[in-house]
């Protein structure tokens, strides 16, 4: 262990690499990193809860300590996030919930949907031909029904303890007393241009001249108070998908410069999807995660396997040469069967019927066996169920966004949930909730997650391509971790777009296979392919000779910084331990 931690922390002292910087646009702008030596000072023995930001894990905590669950500590977290994190996450977005009530794992889907009126053609131009994705992003077009707070009605309604209206609590404190607006916040309003000329948004966040507000402004946002209020005393059905609520978000919509077709029937009609969950076995451990329509635990699961079929990286003990090629290829062949198979479960069909079909041994064996001495240039997906495929595999385009929140109640329940308005400030519009107050809530620009073009090269059907009512492809990874007696053991997420599989990856690696310390596995350095090219690692992640070693072997090396924001919790024998991503405001708390 202590070999491992002195070569980890040599790596990480380095000065960045001279590597040109690719064309990966970032979901938010990385901002300065705060160490953190982990929020717990001793473990958590009663309840532990980590957010992107102090003040919604604080509300958290207050939940839990008032006998909430998991569930209601989430719910409190998550307003309180819309509020003071408006660019990650919000009600006006969505989320993926796992659930862990001591004896089953459940799966929430809040994802957000196409309206009825959509078609695959939604993001082409009049020459056929898809538009440019800030083009999508900003428009009325990008904007899916939000699925957020309908999912969490539900969550509560099953496993709450505490009144819904106690939830909402803080989160209008805070709203209505004001916040302080953060440096995250400030540096990321200050390096948005749309945001400003957004009638709503621009006076919230800018001065009169167009700055954005300092740090350490205490900042209201009466508007958002009032929308939680409403939905506090009279629920979700009649105070955020019907009302004054709804018909200002439709209207929003509409009047954009580029319009979308979100109608209030779109808003009555959402409903979140109950999905059964995928676990899978890996060393030790059995991994929970999420299925379509969201990637992640799917290509997550593929990397890890596909690994493990490699005897150079089954004795790496940490980021070296051999382990980062292995992973590089067993990335890139995930990668490519993400493009081709995923896409929502009720409109696409998993090969032979069984989205595990991606995940059995034999087949990981079969492409394991792909990878070589050499990189390969660019990987084409498998066949893992031995029929034709139906689908185009879809090009590789931008995805943004979120934020994560992961929790353990004084009985044992769990929550880990991802959540996202996608875009950092989602379409860039900022909804009052028809109250004719300042401030409100953003709303998301999910539908750019589908593939901007329907059809591939080829002419076939992009399986994630836009329809009436279907839910983007995501690559959300919220994440249960179990031993083989069935006893919780971690539970982990992150933000970050696609890059978030390749996160939970190296946070899954570095606490469970390598033995780090949760905080540490966090800090590790992030890194991902995406069979694009190119191998994209952070500043400091490799030593001179290992990039040297991967240039030899064929890879092209880019380095940028991969804004992660892993909220991880892991049990160890004297309680929950947890870790904060630097790279993000999070904290851990518990007692």
């Amino acid at each position: 262990m202590r070999a491992l931690l002195t070569s980890l922390s040599t790596t990480l002292a380095l000065a960045s690499l001279p590597l040109p910087v690719p064309a990966l646009e970032q979901p938010e702008t990385a901002t300065a990193r705060v160490a953190k030596t982990g929020s717990l000072t001793t473990p958590a023995q009663r309840f532990a809860i980590t957010a992107a930001n102090p003040l919604a894990a604080q509300a958290g905590v207050e939940m839990l300590r008032a006998g909430g669950s998991a569930v209601d500590a989430a719910v409190a977290v998550q307003l309180v996030l819309g509020l003071v994190e408006p660019q990650s996450s919000g009600i006006g977005g969505g989320a993926f919930l796992m659930h862990w009530d001591g004896k089953q794992v459940q799966t929430l889907d809040g994802r957000e949907t196409a309206p009825a009126a959509a078609t695959p053609e939604l993001f082409l131009k009049p020459d056929g031909q898809p538009r440019l994705m800030r083009e999508a992003v900003l428009s009325g077009l990008s904007t899916g029904t939000p699925g957020v707070m309908a999912m969490l009605a539900s969550a509560h309604r099953q496993h709450g303890k505490l009144p819904w209206a106690r939830l909402f609590e803080p989160a209008i404190a805070l709203a209505e007393q004001g916040f302080l607006i953060s440096p995250r916040l400030h540096e990321l309003a200050a390096n948005e241009t749309a945001l400003r000329s957004d009638p709503q948004a621009g006076p919230y966040l800018y001065d009169a001249t167009g700055a954005p507000r300092p740090v350490g402004t205490r900042l209201k946002n009466p508007a958002y108070a009032a929308v939680l209020r409403a939905v506090a005393e009279q629920g979700v059905a009649r105070a955020f998908y019907a009302g004054p609520v709804a018909e200002d978000i439709v209207r929003r919509v509409k009047a954009h410069a580029r319009p979308g077709l979100l109608t209030l029937a779109d808003l009555a009609a959402y409903q979140p999807a109950v999905r059964p969950p995928l676990c899978n076995d890996w060393r030790a451990y059995r991994i929970c995660g999420f299925g379509p329509p969201s990637s992640g635990h799917l290509t997550l699961m593929q990397i890890l396997g596909l690994l493990d079929t490699q005897p150079a990286a089954l004795a790496a003990r940490g980021l070296t040469a051999d382990w980062m090629h292995a992973y590089a290829e067993s990335a890139k062949l995930a990668f490519a069967d993400r493009a081709q198979f995923i896409g929502d479960p009720a409109f696409v069909t998993a090969p032979g019927g069984d989205w595990q079909t991606l995940l059995a041994p034999a087949y990981l064996t079969q492409r394991g066996a792909l990878i070589g001495e050499r990189a390969m240039d660019r990987a084409t997906a498998g066949d893992p169920a031995a029929t034709q495929q139906a689908w185009a595999p879809q090009t590789e385009q931008l995805e943004r966004g979120t934020s994560h929140i992961s929790v353990v109640d004084a009985q044992g329940r769990a929550v880990s949930m991802t959540s996202s308005v996608e875009s950092a400030f989602g379409n860039r519009v900022m909804s009052d909730g028809g109250t004719g107050l300042a401030g409100g809530f953003m709303l998301n620009n999910q539908l750019t997650d589908f593939s901007l073009n329907p059809v591939g090269a080829d002419g076939k059907p992009v399986a994630n391509r836009v329809e009436a009512g279907k839910r983007p492809r995501s690559s959300m990874a919220p994440t249960l971790v179990f031993d083989r007696a069935g006893k919780l053991v971690m539970v982990a997420g992150s933000p970050g777009g696609p890059v978030i599989i390749h996160y939970v990856a190296k946070v899954l690696t570095g606490a469970l296979a390598w033995g780090l310390p949760a905080q540490q596995a966090v800090d590790l350095p992030n890194f991902g392919h995406f069979n694009s090219g190119t191998l994209i690692v952070e500043p400091g992640a490799l030593t001179l000779d290992q990039a040297a070693a991967l240039r030899e072997r064929g890879h092209r090396l880019s380095q940028t910084d991969l804004t992660s924001g892993l909220q991880v919790l892991v049990r160890g024998k004297g309680g929950w331990a947890g870790g904060a991503d630097p790279r993000r405001e999070g904290v851990v708390l518990g007692e």
